[in-house]
C-alpha cells in the first residue's frame, strides 16, 4: 500500500514537470522576436531630415532647382608685385657738390623735370669763367684769323701764320662748346651767363615722374655722381609676377584674366591682364613666372607685396547650385532635395500605436504638423565662380527636384541631430 502511494505521487511530480516546462517555452520566443527585431533595426546612416513649415521659415530655408550656368575654370597662384626697372630711378647728381636744399619727402608724388634738389661746388663757377674766357678768346682768335687770310692773300704773309691762326681758331671753338654742353647739362643757359651773373649751384630734376620711395641724401652732406640722392618708383606701371606650376603651364595663355588680393588685405580684389609666360624655371621651385598688367584700380598696390592669384580659364556650361546649397560631412560633399521619402517608418508606427493607446485612453490626439522631408544626396565639386559651385551628382537628380539652395547647414545639422533615435 506504501509503495502504491508513492507511485501516484511520482506520477503527479513528473506531469507537474512537464506542464512547466511547456508554459517557459512560449515567453522565451518573444525575447528571441525582439533580439531579431532589435538586430533588423541596426541600419546605415541616416540620409533622410524632416522639417515643419515653421522651423523652415524661422531659420529661412529656401528652395530652387539645378541651373546649367556657364562657369570659368581656374587656376591658383601666388606672387609679387613687381614694378618694371624701366619705372625705377635713382636720383643722383651729375657733378659733385653739397646738398643746399631738398624739396621732397619720402611719399611725395613728383613730376618728370621737377627740381628735387640743390648742391652747390665752387668748380661750377670755375666753369662758367671758362666759357666767358673761351668766348672772348673766340673773338681774337677770328680777328686773327681775318687778318692773316689778309696778309697771305696779298702775298705778305706767311702760310705757316695762317694755319696757326686757323688751328687756334678750330681749339677755341671745339673748348666752348665743350663748355656750352657741360653748363646746359648742369642746368645753367649759356647765354644767360655773363660776368655778373655766375651761378655757385645746380638743381638736381626727377628723371621720371612718379613717387618717392627713399631719400638718401640731407642738407650740407656731400654727394657726387655715385651717390644716390632718391629713389623714385612710378607704381601706375605696377604688374604682378605669378608663380605658376608646370602642370599648369599648358594651360596658361596671353590676355587671360586674374583676379587677385593682397596676402595682408583680403577685402580688397584687383584685375590683372596676362602679357607674357616665361619660358624658364624660377631658381629651384620648379614655377614659371607668368607676368600680368594691373587694370583698375591700383589704389594701395606697392612694389613687393605679396598676392594671391585665381587666373580665369575657359568657360565650361555645367550643372550648378548656390555654393551655399553645398554642404560637407565626413569628407564628401552633399546637397538635399526634397523627397516624399519617410525619414523612419518604425517611428510612425509608434506614434500611431501612442495616439490610438491615447484615443483608447479617452484622450484626444494632438494636432499633427506637417512636415517636410529632405533626402541627402552626394555630388561631386566642380568649378566655383560667381557664387556657383558645378555639381557631378553620384545617383542621379530628377530634373524637377527641388535643392535645399539657402539653409543646406541647418538642414544637415537636424540631420545629425536626429541620426541617434531611441527605441
Amino acid at each position: 500500500m506504501k509503495i502504491k502511494h508513492n507511485i501516484i505521487f511520482l506520477t503527479v511530480t513528473a506531469l507537474l514537470i512537464i506542464s512547466c516546462g511547456k508554459k517557459e517555452t512560449p515567453a522565451e520566443k518573444p525575447e528571441v522576436k525582439t533580439e531579431k527585431a532589435e538586430a533588423g533595426h541596426e541600419e546605415g546612416p541616416q540620409t533622410i531630415a524632416s522639417l515643419t513649415e515653421e522651423q523652415m521659415k524661422s531659420v529661412g530655408i529656401s528652395l530652387g532647382t539645378v541651373e546649367m550656368k556657364e562657369l570659368t575654370s581656374t587656376i591658383k597662384a601666388n606672387g609679387l608685385l613687381r614694378v618694371p626697372n624701366n619705372n625705377k630711378a635713382t636720383v643722383t647728381s651729375l657733378y659733385g657738390g653739397v646738398i643746399k636744399t631738398l624739396n621732397v619727402q619720402v611719399g611725395s608724388l613728383v613730376k618728370k623735370g621737377q627740381v628735387i634738389a640743390t648742391i652747390a661746388n665752387p668748380e661750377f663757377i670755375q666753369l662758367q669763367e671758362e666759357y666767358l674766357n673761351a668766348n672772348s678768346r673766340i673773338t681774337y682768335a677770328e680777328q686773327e684769323y681775318r687778318r692773316q687770310r689778309e696778309l697771305f692773300d696779298n702775298d705778305a704773309g706767311a702760310k705757316k701764320n695762317l694755319q696757326s691762326a686757323d688751328a687756334e681758331l678750330k681749339t677755341l671753338r671745339t673748348r666752348r662748346a665743350s663748355l656750352l654742353r657741360q653748363l646746359q647739362m648742369m642746368g645753367i643757359s649759356p647765354g644767360k651767363v655773363n660776368n655778373s651773373n655766375m651761378r655757385s649751384g645746380l638743381v638736381i630734376t626727377a628723371p621720371i615722374s612718379g613717387t618717392v620711395s627713399s631719400i638718401s641724401a640731407q642738407i650740407g652732406s656731400y654727394v657726387d655722381v655715385s651717390s644716390p640722392v632718391a629713389e623714385i618708383i612710378d607704381n601706375n606701371s605696377i604688374h604682378l609676377d605669378l608663380q605658376v606650376f608646370e602642370k599648369d603651364l599648358p594651360r596658361m595663355k596671353i590676355g587671360q584674366i586674374v583676379h587677385f588680393k593682397l596676402t595682408n588685405n583680403p577685402e580688397t580684389e584687383y584685375d590683372a591682364m596676362v602679357y607674357s609666360v616665361g619660358s624658364s624655371f624660377e631658381n629651384e621651385s620648379k614655377t614659371v613666372s607668368v607676368h600680368g598688367t594691373v587694370t583698375g584700380n591700383k589704389a594701395g598696390l606697392i612694389d613687393g607685396m605679396n598676392i594671391t592669384g585665381i587666373v580665369s580659364l575657359d568657360k565650361n556650361t555645367t550643372p550648378a547650385v548656390p555654393t551655399e546649397a553645398i554642404v560637407e560631412a565626413d569628407g564628401k560633399y552633399y546637397v538635399f532635395i526634397r523627397t516624399d521619402k519617410k525619414a523612419e517608418e518604425h517611428e510612425e508606427e509608434a506614434s500611431g500605436d501612442g495616439e490610438k493607446n491615447k484615443a483608447a485612453a479617452g484622450e484626444s490626439p494632438k494636432h499633427q504638423e506637417k512636415m517636410v522631408n529632405f533626402e541627402k544626396v552626394e555630388v561631386v565639386k566642380g568649378t566655383s565662380d560667381m557664387g556657383y559651385t558645378a555639381i557631378t551628382p553620384v545617383s542621379a537628380i530628377p530634373a524637377d527636384a527641388r535643392i535645399v539652395v539657402k539653409g543646406a547647414f541647418f538642414v544637415n545639422a537636424k540631420l545629425s541631430n536626429s541620426g541617434g533615435h531611441e527605441h
